[in-house]
Parts: structure tokens; sequence; C-alpha cells
């Protein structure tokens, strides 16, 4: 991976740039051309498109298989299970959300995934060649899905706000991810009924019975789902990759579902191969409430998707910045006006999600910039005292997730790491420390929310990598998805 000098030294845009203060509506339409308009007003032809790996798409289509659990040893031959797949489609609920209690009770087992959602905002800053993200991504524990989104991955210059969005960085950054991803080691994942007794620990290091690497190979080959039909919403392209990945990509233990760029927003989805093929319905939404409130240098990518019987949200977003009162205002007006613009335009005959709050099981990752209410030196001797219980009085989103608000009835893991922003470029010291430099206050910018049941979070940190002038974050979830099983239904039909 070659990284020039002169992109290294691409200097951020101050946090309110010179077109949020200067250009207006008319000058717009006289002095700019009209895929910069169509750009400002969040006019987008392919703004639900996104990029997956190509040999690994996943469709659109409702997959009873893929649905539902069937035992390693069904007593159906491959003609009667065909047929009765035939006949539990049309059974099917066609809203998650009407389902009965009795149909779950009857014939619904559950699954607990472990997901690691991860967020970072890089600052417009591309990665050194030899940036080790492990610990951010916590791999020694390995996850089914890993969620990771990125705010400023480019320079919030006028160029990349108006212009073309360039994707230079995200091919560097999605390379850095398939190679640490792809070096984790295997594990397996635990099967539980509702009838079964509760684990005492359900948060487990890797099994020591887990099958070796060469077993995996032949258990999650690329044979699996290489003649899946692509849905029409999704949209697939392939992209470059560095010839390393190519001659690997047989033994690619994680494959990428889905990855969108809106601006300097980023979010990309990585899962396990095997889990892959019960991922379905994978829709994707932006918003843009940046400059004028519709473009995308702040704003919003949501992803919808349904993995097994229950439904996810994944909201990727970078809110207002500044710490007046009007700036914490604002970002309140943010998130009413994402949940607002989010639409999940399915043309599937499946009752889906349209909205965000629609769906089982969301989580809500970025650089939320939420500060803290009190003078710069103040929040400098509690951080140095390791107060952070008094610090997090003050803190405006632990506010909003109190009183209700734009975050009512959502949960956040405990804050024990000391705020993540703003630090200077490679130093542990606070930005503002110099006092010749100028001065911001530090701040828990970087959050991770969760709403709905079914969502246990095991962990909550920062990774201590410099090079921005925020930390990253990375939350840990043990989350259980609904699973059909067809044995369950198999003696239904029968009797």
């Amino acid at each position: 991976m070659i990284l020039h000098d002169h992109q290294r030294s691409r200097n951020r845009s101050p946090e309110r740039g010179w077109a949020e203060k200067c250009l207006g509506y008319t000058c717009l339409q006289l002095f700019w051309p009209r895929v910069v308009v169509r750009k400002w007003l969040n006019i987008s032809d392919n703004s639900s498109d996104y990029s997956a790996d190509s040999d690994d798409s996943i469709h659109d289509s409702v997959d009873t298989e893929a649905f539902c659990y069937w035992p390693k040893e069904s007593r159906l031959d491959d003609k009667k299970r065909d047929d009765f797949q035939s006949d539990l489609v049309g059974a099917f609920p066609r809203s998650r959300r009407r389902k009965s209690e009795t149909f779950r009770t009857q014939y619904i087992d559950t699954k607990e995934l472990r997901v690691s959602v991860n967020t970072w905002n890089v600052g417009g800053e591309l990665p050194p060649e030899d940036l080790n993200i492990k610990n951010w991504l916590d791999t020694e524990y390995p996850a089914d899905i890993y969620v990771i989104g990125f705010q400023e991955i480019i320079p919030l210059n006028a160029g990349n706000i108006f212009g073309s969005e360039d994707n230079y960085p995200i091919l560097i950054w999605e390379n850095i991810i398939r190679d640490t991803l792809n070096k984790i080691q295997p594990i397996k994942t635990e099967f539980k009924s509702y009838s079964d007794p509760s684990s005492p620990s359900r948060f487990k290091k890797p099994y020591d019975d887990a099958p070796n690497i060469e077993d995996e190979f032949m258990l999650e080959s690329d044979g699996e789902c290489e003649n899946d039909p692509v849905g029409q919403n999704c949209h697939y392209w392939v992209e470059k990759l560095d010839l390393d990945s190519i001659m690997h990509k047989k033994r690619s233990k994680y494959v990428r579902i889905v990855s969108k760029q809106m601006v300097g927003v980023f979010l990309t989805i990585w899962v396990r191969r095997s889990l892959k093929k019960h991922i379905k319905n994978v829709h994707v939404s932006t918003v843009g409430v940046g400059v004028m409130g519709y473009i995308g240098n702040k704003g919003s990518i949501s992803v919808s998707m349904s993995i097994y019987q229950t439904n996810f949200c994944f909201v990727c977003t970078h809110l207002t910045s500044g710490e007046r009162e009007v700036d914490a205002v604002k970002r309140n007006a943010d998130v009413d006006e994402i949940h607002r613009r989010t639409n999940f335009n399915s043309m599937s005959k499946v009752a889906l999600p349209r909205s965000i709050k629609d769906h089982e099981r969301i989580i809500w990752l970025g650089d939320l910039n939420y500060r803290i209410n009190l003078p710069y030196d103040e929040t400098c001797d509690l951080i140095s005292k390791n107060d952070l219980s008094k610090l997090l009085e003050s803190d405006q989103l632990g506010w909003e997730l109190k009183k209700g608000g734009v975050f009512e009835g959502w949960r956040e893991g405990n804050l024990n790491f000391p705020p993540t922003y703003k630090y200077e470029q490679n130093s542990e010291k606070y930005y503002g420390e110099d006092p010749k430099g100028g001065r911001r206050n530090p701040a828990w910018c970087d959050r991770i929310l969760c709403f709905g049941k079914g969502i246990k979070q095991v962990g909550y940190k920062r990774a201590e990598i410099r090079v921005s002038d925020h930390r990253p974050v990375s939350a840990l979830y043990m989350i259980e998805v609904e699973v059909c099983s067809l044995r369950k239904l198999q003696r239904a039909v029968i009797w």
C-alpha cells in the first residue's frame, strides 16, 4: 500500500465551513453547475445503491431455507423439503410485529449473535501503512457481524462536499479491514431454545473444539451462494482489490455485505461467510442534514436487513458540531430529521420495515457531537482526576437519554473511558492545553446507542490510535435473533 505525502497532509476544514456561513440558495442557483445543485438538494438516482463483495451477493427474495433453521439430520428428503418450504412461504406472517405470541412460542427458536459495532471520525486522514486496528475491532473474541462506521473519511473541503465523492480512502480502509478480519480464528455460535435453562455466561472465549481453518474452508466455501439471484433493490459492482486479496478470496472468513459512502460518512458491514446466506432484504437510505439542511457533510447512512427472522437497522451519523447552545438544539433537530426522512423503499411483497423505528433491533453509531457543558479548565481537571462520573453529569447526550426527547427509549453502555475528542495530532494531549493554539472543550462525541429488546451490551471501550483528533470507539453486543424451526413446523404440518 503506497501513500503519497501530499495525500497525508490534507488539511481538515474548520467545523463550520465557509459554505455554511456565506453561500445562499440564490448564489447556488447562479454559480454552481447542475450536478452541484442536485447534490446540495440531496437529489440522487443512486442514494439507495451500495457496494458489496460481488461474488458473495446476498439476494432480496424470500428464501425459506435461509430464514429457517434446518436440523442437520432432517427426515425430509429433498423433494418433500422443497414442497414443504413452498407451503411455508405462504404461511409466513406478513408483518414481524404482528406475529402472535402463540406462533413465536410454538415455532420459533432463538439464536445469539455476537455483534461488534465500531465508530471513528478519522478527520480526513489517510491511515499509515502499518496501522493496526485489531484492538479497535477487538478481534481477540471474534464477532459474527462487524459494523464499522467512519466520519470524515475524506476531508470536508468544498471540493469534496459539493463535487464528486473521493473513494480512494475507502479502498485503503476496506483493505485494512479485510486483512484484519480474515486473520481472525473461526468461532462457533451457540444455538439455544426458549426452553433452555439460562446460561451462566453468554459471553465466552472462542470454543476449544472450534474446527480448524482447513475445515472451515470446506464448510464455508464460496459455493454456498454463488448462484444466488440478485434482488432488484440491491446494486453491486466490482471494486478493485489488491492481488493478495484476490489470491486469498477462497479463504475469506468474513465477507462485505454492504458499503455505502455519503461525502465523509461511510458505513461498511462484514459478516461471517456462513452467516451471509441468512441475511436478506438489505436496503440503504441516506439523509443529508448539513449545509442548507440537505448536503451530506453531516447526516446519516442507514442500513436495513433481516437476519434470520429478525429485522435490524444500523444508523451511522455525523451530527452538527459546535459548543454553543444553538448547536445542541440543531443536533436534536438532526436526529428528528434523520428519523423523518429515512425511508427504505422495498418493493418486496413481504411487509418489511420502512422507517428506523419499524425495526426490532436498532444500533445508532457515529460522531454525535454532543458536548460537555462545563468550562475547559474544569473539564480537564476532572479528566486528570479520572472523575468521569462527575463529568457525565454535564454530558449533553446523557441529558437527552434521561429526559427522553429525541433519544427516548435508547440505551448506552457505561462510559468508563475518557472523552474521545479533541486531541492534538499524534498526541495524548487534548487540543487547547497550549493556550496559544486555541481551545476546544473535550467531549464524548463518539457514541454508540441501541434500541429494542434482545440486545445485551457486554463491552464499550475506546482504542488508543492517534491517527486523528478523535479516538475510535467500539461496543460489543450479544443480540438475540428469532429462527423459524422447520422441525417444529414439520411436526405441525404432519400432525
